[in-house]
């Protein structure tokens, strides 16, 4: 076995510990949750189920069909007490520490890497248990380190609403897109065309692969006060429950978005958009500049 992986896997019992480590200050933040019972609002949710929270904070698997880069939302805002933000934070560090390790073990052996969802759920009944009777097989690492955020002032109101513009920009050389035309059908018409085009550019272009984002819930928290940098309100991607301090014993004022995200973009397209409108390579979405 290659030093690599020798490291890798001393490396999971390490992980294990922190996984432990973050399962323990779940726990402890849903006990304290569940003595307080703090004002919460779950989005299109009239009654909160008790159990709610549990459920955000613990769900960390893969469903039958999802696609791996996905995950599932729980969109709410609690009004937490000290106490509660206090151990909002621990969590956060605790899923800080396994994506840092989690990292470390990608880099270093891929195999190692690939057991880690199959291996880290058997050490918690509750975990093992709901996946077993759910169908459930591999744990979702993004929905095991995503942080849960957090308003660090009092809040007056959350206006909600929904981006479905979103997308990530991946840079590739023409011989980097080559490699990629190259994997698919080459007999196929249509990636011939492709490929005859894409010879026809200089060898030092850039081009720009593109990956749309799935609609996300996007938070604007005015605060009641200024913040010490003057800023009086902060902007979040909420999937996670919200936890902002109680205030008066009280929620901010939230509106309501509809339940799901509008089927068009939600937004203009930007007079400097830097791309062209029509994929150059339409099989796997790569777009020239415009000043190419």
């Amino acid at each position: 076995m290659p030093d690599t992986d020798v490291t890798a896997y001393r490396l999971l019992y390490e992980l294990d510990e922190r996984f432990d480590r973050l399962i323990a200050s779940i726990e402890a933040a849903l006990s304290l949750y569940e003595q307080q019972s703090p004002l919460t609002w779950a989005f299109h949710q009239p009654v909160v189920a008790t159990d709610w929270l549990r459920k955000a904070l613990l769900d960390m698997w893969h469903q039958e069909g999802q696609d791996g880069r996905e995950t599932r939302n729980y969109v709410g805002v609690i009004a937490a007490s000290e106490a509660l933000m206090e151990a909002i934070v621990c969590i956060n560090q605790a899923k800080a520490h396994i994506s840092e390790l989690l990292q470390r073990i990608k880099s270093l052996s891929p195999k190692a890497f690939g057991e880690i969802k199959q291996r880290l759920p058997k050490r918690h009944p509750y975990v093992d248990e709901v996946m077993r009777q759910s169908g459930f097989a591999r744990l979702h690492l993004k929905q095991c380190w995503r942080q849960l955020p957090i308003a660090e002032a009092p809040v007056a109101r959350i206006r909600l609403a929904w981006y479905s513009s979103g997308r990530s920009i991946k840079r590739l050389s023409v011989q980097e897109a080559e490699r990629k035309l190259a994997q698919l059908d080459t007999e196929a018409a249509h990636v011939r065309i492709q490929l005859r085009k894409l010879a026809g550019l200089p060898s030092d272009e850039v081009l720009a692969q593109v990956q749309a984002q799935a609609p996300l819930m996007r938070a604007n928290l005015f605060f009641i006060e200024p913040l010490p940098d003057g800023h009086t309100r902060r902007a979040f991607n909420i999937a996670m429950p919200l936890f902002v301090p109680a205030h008066e014993q009280r929620l901010p004022h939230i509106n309501l978005p509809a339940p799901q995200p509008p089927a068009q973009r939600t937004r203009a397209r930007r007079r400097d958009e830097k791309l062209e409108q029509t994929p150059f390579l339409p099989s796997l979405r790569i777009y020239r500049y415009k000043d190419a």
